[in-house]
C-alpha cells in the first residue's frame, strides 16, 4: 500500500487532488494532506510516507523549504507547479517528476501508478535527493545533473561536463576526467535543462560547456577548440549566435 502525502495550500485543488487518487488509483492511501510548510514538516518530523505530491509555492514559504528542515526517509516526490522557469529545471537535472497546474487528471494518475509500480533503489532515490538539494539552493546556477545508464545511476556536477553530443536518440557527455558516459535520452532534453547553466547548442548534433571553449576558428565552416583540443562544428545557422555570444564573454 502507497502511502501519500499531499501538501497543497489551495483548498480546491488539493481537494481534487485527493478525490481523483481515492477515485482511480488502487492500493494507496492518502495518510495526510498538509497546506503549510509547517504543517508538512511537522508531520514529517515523525511519519515516513513513500509519496509526495507536493505544491512549491506555499503560504509560509516553498516546497524546498520543506525538504531543507527535514531528514530524508526515502520518500519519492512529484513536485506540483505552475511552471516556475528555474525551479523546474531544478527538479528536471535531478530527475524529479513534475505536475503543471491546472492538473490533469490523467497525467495524475499516471504519475501515481508509475511511482507505484517502478522500484527504484534506495540508492537512486538518495543520488536524486542529494542532486535536488544542491540545485535548489542555487537555482539559477545548478550544479548537479542526475544520470540513469543501463547499469548505474550517476550524479555529476554540472561543471565537470565538457560538452555533449548527439548520437541518434543516445546522448554522450564527455567529462573534463576524459571519461564518457552515453545515455539513452536525446540530446534536445538536456539542451532544455542546461541552457541557462553555461552551456551553448553549437550544431544540431553538439552542446558546449563554454568555460572549456578555448577558441573559435573561422575556416572550414566553424568550429570550436575545446580545452581538451577537441573539435566541435558549429552550423552556419548558429554561427553568427555563437561568436556574439563568445564577445560578450571575453
Amino acid at each position: 500500500m502507497l502511502k501519500i502525502l499531499i501538501i497543497e495550500d489551495e483548498l480546491r485543488t488539493l481537494n481534487s487532488i485527493k478525490k481523483i487518487i481515492e477515485d482511480y488509483c488502487d492500493d494507496v492511501i492518502i495518510t495526510k494532506t498538509a497546506q503549510t510548510v509547517k504543517e508538512a514538516v511537522g508531520y514529517l518530523s515523525g511519519n515516513k510516507p513513500d509519496l509526495l505530491l507536493l505544491d512549491i509555492n506555499l503560504p509560509d514559504g516553498n516546497a524546498f523549504d520543506i525538504l531543507e528542515q527535514v531528514i530524508y526517509s526515502g520518500f519519492k516526490i512529484i513536485f506540483i507547479t505552475a511552471f516556475e522557469k528555474y525551479a523546474l529545471k531544478a527538479i528536471k537535472v535531478s530527475a524529479a517528476d513534475y505536475l503543471i497546474k491546472p492538473i490533469n487528471p490523467k497525467e495524475l494518475i499516471n504519475a501515481v501508478n508509475k511511482v507505484k509500480n517502478n522500484f527504484e533503489s534506495t540508492e537512486y532515490r538518495s543520488i536524486k535527493h542529494e542532486a535536488l538539494l544542491a540545485n535548489i539552493n542555487s537555482l539559477e546556477q545548478l550544479k548537479k545533473l542526475v544520470l540513469k545508464t543501463s547499469e548505474r545511476f550517476i550524479i555529476l556536477k554540472i561543471n565537470d561536463i565538457i560538452r555533449c553530443e548527439s548520437d541518434g536518440s543516445y546522448t554522450e557527455f564527455f567529462l573534463s576526467n576524459s571519461k564518457k558516459i552515453t545515455i539513452s535520452k536525446p540530446l534536445k532534453e538536456y539542451d532544455e535543462m542546461l541552457s541557462d547553466s553555461g552551456f551553448l547548442r553549437v550544431h544540431k548534433s553538439h552542446l558546449v560547456n563554454i568555460n572549456y571553449i578555448n577558441s573559435f576558428v573561422k575556416r572550414d565552416g566553424g568550429y570550436l577548440i575545446m580545452n581538451n583540443l577537441t573539435k566541435v562544428p558549429v552550423s552556419v545557422r548558429k554561427r553568427d549566435y555563437v561568436l556574439n555570444v563568445l564577445e560578450h564573454l571575453i
